[in-house]
């Protein structure tokens, strides 16, 4: 999208003359995140997360590497490699937690990301493919997650990847074959350490450039805003340096210091004990249960007792991939015009349901299989498809949205942009 009130990058001196014809990198960048670029200028700190995640991305990418160096994928030392990153080599023990909380820093980020979006609509057109690409970015940070928290080769890595690879094994006449193939072998060992050590390196670079699509598509509708009303000029926009810069770098100082706070004080909140353990195949734990961010996940997959034509593990598995696969085909199972939920009364009282079925998910993932516990599990995974499914169309169809402003200037500034005409510049940032 052009905006032709924007700020255009010119080269002052000779020097930056001739790398602008040869290299036109500084005037990238100048167009993508400096004041080239311009913003809706009603963006609350919900719009910070995007950029918060690239810097998780770069943060695991960095610590990563640095521990790649030192990380042996066999299974005979791999345990006690990680145990002398954290002894022996210089700040090991800080770089390894930093990797580990960086994970769950991450995911949480992401949430919180897309829980914006389904809030503000940040999907409905023409959005629809930066949404897209956002969950194609999801399941390869999901996959790459799973991968890191097998190499530590500890008792929960073991059995995790042993149980989590099992149940492809349900899929009909190739899923055992997808099972060996994954693990390398009939149980998880060296094989499944080196490939899942390859993929858990390559993966991120994967997920940093399909975030630049991400990004680039961002950029031709440009940011959507809390008010879900397209942008009318220049008075509704305010460059993205300063103002943006600004508050993205308050919202990184947060960021950073709650991970801070637990790379420092807590490390290890986030883990489980067992994986403290070195892997034994002939000791199972008393409880499996995946990475906190897995757990809405794995209650789904759980939630499947009882055959019904296809085996009850198939459905799981099913169930499990395609509750986020439905994110595909949010921008058309909702499609009311109205893209905040600012305005949409009813649209917004069954997401908040919608969250607090999440949460509950989360909870039965991570407890004990008993009676009651299966059929809460159930009853919310029900709900998880149904609110997707059922619920969204028919809002969609019936609701009675609220009006909307007229603008963006109007939103922010009320009745005294239309005293005098909504026109103030572009240089008031407001919330």
């Amino acid at each position: 999208m052009s905006f032709p009130w924007a700020n255009h990058y010119e080269p002052k001196s000779g020097l930056t003359k001739w790398i602008d014809q040869r290299l036109p990198l500084p005037r990238f960048v100048y167009n993508a995140v400096g004041a080239g670029y311009p913003v809706p200028r009603n963006l609350n700190y919900f719009w910070n997360f995007g950029v918060l995640a690239g810097v998780a991305l770069v943060l695991q990418i960095v610590t990563g590497i640095v521990l790649a160096m030192h990380f042996a994928a066999n299974g005979e030392i791999a345990f006690n490699s990680v145990e002398h990153i954290m002894r022996d080599v210089n700040s090991g023990w800080m770089i390894r937690y930093a990797h580990a909380n960086g994970a769950s820093m991450f995911l949480a980020v992401v949430y919180i990301h897309i829980a914006r979006g389904l809030y503000y609509g940040s999907y409905k057109a023409p959005r629809e493919m930066i949404w897209l690409l956002g969950v194609v970015i999801f399941l390869l940070m999901m996959a790459t997650a799973f991968m890191g928290y097998v190499l530590p080769w500890g008792q929960m890595s073991f059995w995790g990847a042993q149980v989590i690879t099992g149940f492809f094994s349900a899929i009909p006449v190739v899923g055992e074959s997808i099972r060996i193939w994954l693990l390398g072998g009939y149980t998880p060992d060296d094989a499944t350490l080196n490939r899942f050590f390859s993929l858990h390196y390559l993966l991120p670079f994967v997920t940093l450039g399909v975030i630049i699509l991400h990004v680039w598509a961002l950029h031709i509708p440009g940011s959507s805003n809390p008010t879900g009303v397209d942008v009318k000029g220049e008075q509704d926009t305010v460059p993205f340096h300063p103002y943006y810069t600004a508050k993205d770098g308050f919202g990184l100082g947060v960021f950073l210091t709650i991970f801070a706070a637990f790379i420092f004080f807590m490390p290890n909140a986030l883990g489980h004990p067992d994986n403290y353990i070195p892997a034994n195949p002939l000791s199972t734990p008393a409880h499996i249960v995946p990475e906190w961010y897995f757990l809405p996940f794995y209650a789904i997959l759980k939630s499947f007792t009882v055959d019904l034509i296809l085996p009850a593990k198939l459905w799981g598995v099913l169930a499990m991939f395609g509750s986020i696969l439905l994110l595909f085909f949010l921008p058309w199972l909702d499609s009311s015009p109205v893209r905040s939920a600012n305005y949409r009364p009813t649209y917004r009282f069954f997401l908040v349901i919608l969250l607090i079925d999440v949460l509950v998910l989360g909870y039965i993932g991570g407890a004990e299989a008993s009676g009651r516990n299966i059929v809460i599990g159930q009853v919310a995974a029900a709900y998880y498809f149904a609110h997707f499914l059922i619920i969204l169309p028919i809002i969609s169809a019936t609701e009675r949205p609220r009006p909307l402003p007229n603008s963006i200037t109007e939103s922010v500034l009320g009745k005294h942009a239309k005293a005098t005409g909504g026109s103030f510049g572009t240089a008031v940032p407001a919330e």
